[in-house]
């Protein structure tokens, strides 16, 4: 598989992680949108795009974040059952929360991503931003 084209869009604000997103085309067949570059602590990285996990009410059956305690629809208390493996999820950080939606399934496809986007992340910042 061949990236084809990575389009990146930087984000104004220069102390926030979240450094910009990036669009990849691969094979000029398959694109893969929001996947964010992000300043850690060991420099950037890409997170690949990803939703929230919910969790069903047990009263209403209403889909609400993976540690709520309290319904947004019935406003019912949620059991603690609702909220499986807190103590896991807490110790695994926003991880447990989300769920990737796309994401390479070798370290090695992963690095060549990651190198690609990066790159490209590099060249749409040394152009500086555009008027």
């Amino acid at each position: 598989m061949e990236i084809t084209e990575v389009r990146v869009t930087l984000k104004d604000s220069a102390d926030k992680k979240l450094k910009a997103y990036a669009t990849v085309t691969f094979d000029n067949a398959f694109v893969v949108r929001n996947i964010k570059i992000i300043e850690g602590t060991n420099g950037l990285f890409i997170a690949m795009p990803s939703r929230k996990v919910k969790q069903p009410c047990p009263k209403c059956n209403f889909k609400n974040e993976l540690r709520s305690k309290y319904c947004n629809q019935c406003g019912g208390q949620l059991p603690v059952a609702a909220r499986p493996m807190e103590a896991e999820a807490a110790a695994a950080g926003a991880q447990a929360e989300h769920k990737d939606i796309a994401h390479p399934i070798t370290q090695s496809f992963r690095e060549y991503l990651q190198k690609k986007i990066l790159e490209a992340y590099e060249q749409e910042k040394a152009r500086g931003p555009a008027f």
